[in-house]
C-alpha cells in the first residue's frame, strides 16, 4: 500500500514539475504551446473565411470552452488524473504479474520503421476511439457525459475539447490494453497526438473545406456538424444512436454505415433534447451524470 501511496504523490509532483515545464520552457515539443499554435491558427481562419458568418468575433460560449481546452488538455491530469492513473496502472501490473503475465506486448512493433509506427498507432488509436465514441452514444450512463459535449449550440474549432472529465478515464481506461498488447505507450509519440489535436479542431471549426475524394478518409467540419445535429437525418429510429462517429478518420463511418451528410448542415440546430435546459457553466456541467440518475 506504500508502495502505491508513494506512487500517487510522485505523480503530482512529477506532473506538476512537467507542466511547470512546459509553460515556461517553449520548444518544439511543447504541447502547452502548440495548443496555443493550432488553436490560433483555426480561430484566424474562422475569422478571415468562416463558413457560417456572425455578427461577433467570439461566438456562444467561446471563453468557456478555451477553458475546457486547458482544463481537458493539461490541469484535469494535475488535479488529479495523472497520479491515480499512475496507481491503476502499477496495481493492474501487478495483477498480472501475481498470475504470471509479465509482458502484455502481442504485437512487437518497436523494430518497425518510425513511419510505420506512426502510421501504425495514429490509426490503430483513432479505430478504438471511434468505437469508444459510439459507446458513449449507445450506453445510457455514459451518454450522460457525453452530453456535455453535445451541449455545444454554435460550432467553432474550441468546441473539439470541451468534454465531462469523465471522457479522459473512459477513453484512456479503453484504449490501454489493446495498444500495450501491440507495444505503444499512451505517452508515445508526440506527433500523432498533434496531428489528432489538429484535425479535432478542423472537424469542429466554422469553416468550409472542399475534400473531394479525401472527405471518405478524413473527418471534416462538413460532415463533423451532423453527429451534433439536434435532429438526426434520415429514417425514424435508423441512426437513434447518432452518426458520423470519426475521430480523426471519417473511414470507419463510410465501412460500417454511420456516415450520413444529407445536406450542407451550415445552419441546423445542434444539441440534443432538452439541451436548453442542460447547465451552462463549467462546474455544472462536470457534475452532471454524477449521482442520481438523470432524467
Amino acid at each position: 500500500m506504500q508502495e502505491y501511496w508513494n506512487i500517487f504523490l510522485e505523480g503530482y509532483a512529477g506532473y506538476a514539475r512537467y507542466l511547470w515545464s512546459e509553460v515556461t520552457t517553449p520548444h518544439w515539443g511543447n504541447y502547452f504551446y502548440w495548443l496555443i499554435g493550432v488553436s490560433l491558427f483555426f480561430f484566424l481562419i474562422e475569422l478571415v473565411r468562416p463558413w457560417k458568418k456572425r455578427d461577433r468575433v467570439f461566438r456562444q460560449d467561446f471563453w468557456l470552452d478555451v477553458f475546457y481546452m486547458f482544463f481537458n488538455f493539461f490541469l484535469f491530469s494535475l488535479v488529479i488524473y495523472n497520479a491515480a492513473s499512475n496507481v491503476v496502472v502499477e496495481f493492474f501490473r501487478d495483477a498480472l504479474a501475481a498470475v504470471g503475465i509479465t509482458n502484455l506486448v502481442a504485437i512487437e512493433v518497436s523494430a518497425w520503421p518510425l513511419w510505420a509506427q506512426l502510421v501504425s498507432l495514429f490509426i490503430v488509436r483513432d479505430f478504438i476511439q471511434w468505437n469508444v465514441h459510439r459507446l458513449l452514444h449507445r450506453v445510457p450512463w455514459l451518454w450522460e457525459f457525453h452530453k456535455v459535449h453535445h451541449s455545444v449550440r454554435e460550432m467553432g474549432f474550441a468546441a473539439h475539447l470541451r468534454y465531462h472529465w469523465m471522457e479522459n478515464v473512459v477513453y484512456n481506461a479503453l484504449q490501454y490494453v489493446p495498444l500495450a498488447m501491440i507495444g505503444f505507450g499512451i505517452d508515445d509519440f508526440f506527433i500523432v497526438y498533434i496531428l489528432s489535436l489538429a484535425i479535432g479542431h478542423f472537424n469542429h471549426s466554422n469553416i468550409r473545406v472542399p475534400l473531394g475524394p479525401l472527405k471518405y478518409i478524413l473527418n471534416n467540419p462538413q460532415m463533423h456538424i451532423w453527429h451534433h445535429a439536434k435532429t438526426l437525418p434520415g429514417e425514424a429510429g435508423r441512426h437513434r444512436h447518432g452518426i458520423n462517429f470519426g475521430i480523426s478518420l471519417s473511414l470507419w463511418d463510410y465501412l460500417f454505415g454511420t456516415a450520413e451528410i444529407p445536406a450542407s448542415g451550415r445552419d441546423i440546430e445542434l444539441g440534443f433534447d432538452g439541451v436548453e435546459d442542460f447547465p451552462h457553466d463549467f462546474m455544472h456541467q462536470n457534475l452532471h451524470g454524477l449521482g442520481r440518475k438523470q432524467e
